[in-house]
């Protein structure tokens, strides 16, 4: 086996939601394989300070995804900095965790679930990954090399299990949405579109599907967490640079439209 299959040197890798706790990791993954990184996020400021870690020749740069001319602007502010873009990792989510629903108090319910809400969750979730996948992959297409990675979810293949949000006494406050699910299985179909449509343009096209992963969650939730997994225990959040740094390099070139879940076999029950 080459030595070098996972190496990612001199490559340029662009990734969005680069600020939220998986995007830091996933810039990380890469920026110690060989790639130059653009850590991208709506808050430029926390996109700065997640590459400061990586070293001077990465950059940190505010991004609304959903923002079609901003897009434009960051892909070829990359190809007159660097002359490439070879790794697009859409990670940039809206996410309603039991940690921090971003419902902000309006009923989680499927009953009760706000359309609004509905609506900028799928614009982020969906839009955004098509919007970026547009302008940044018909660049990788016109140059014929590319690997396109979509971060989406085990959520995106199976249910949601409302037990997991159970309070200890039986009641239930919090019921995970059908937006983010919607949005992630919506993001697994996307991928394989891209990945048939380039296929003979050198652009590989992979999700990577994410179980849950630990971040300040309640005991009481961790606990069912691990009692529904096969390994016993929720994700740490490095648990996916391996994967992540997997898609991007040739060690995986003979693989697009693929979904690799990673999730210590929640979905394998």
């Amino acid at each position: 086996m080459r030595r070098d299959l996972f190496a990612l040197t001199d490559t340029v890798a662009v990734v969005t939601g680069a600020a939220g706790l998986l995007g830091r990791e996933h810039c990380r993954a890469l920026a110690a394989a060989g790639a130059t990184v653009y850590a991208c996020d709506r808050d430029a400021e926390s996109a700065r300070a997640a590459v400061q870690e990586l070293g001077a020749h990465h950059r940190g740069l505010g991004l609304d995804v959903t923002d079609a001319e901003g897009l434009v602007d960051l892909r070829e502010q990359i190809l007159r900095e660097c002359g490439r873009i070879d790794i697009l990792v859409n990670n940039a989510a809206m996410n309603d965790m039991v940690e921090a629903p971003l419902s902000s108090g309006a009923p989680s319910a499927f009953e009760n679930y706000p359309l609004t809400l509905f609506r900028k969750v799928l614009d982020v979730n969906v839009t955004g990954v098509f919007l970026t996948s547009q302008i940044i992959g018909s660049h990788m297409a016109e140059v014929g090399r590319g690997s396109i990675i979509n971060i989406a979810s085990t959520y995106g293949v199976v249910a949601p299990d409302q037990r997991l949000y159970r309070n200890p006494d039986g009641t239930q406050s919090f019921y995970k949405s059908a937006a983010y699910p919607a949005s992630k299985g919506a993001v697994v179909m996307l991928t394989k579109f891209m990945a048939t449509y380039w296929a003979g343009s050198g652009v590989r096209a992979n999700t990577l599907s994410p179980g849950g992963v630990e971040n300040n969650q309640n005991e009481h939730f961790q606990k069912l967490y691990a009692e529904r997994t096969p390994m016993g225990r929720m994700a740490a959040p490095s648990d996916y640079q391996g994967a992540l740094v997997f898609l991007a390099s040739e060690a995986s070139g003979y693989m697009t439209g693929h979904n690799l879940l990673v999730d210590g076999g929640w979905t394998a029950w």
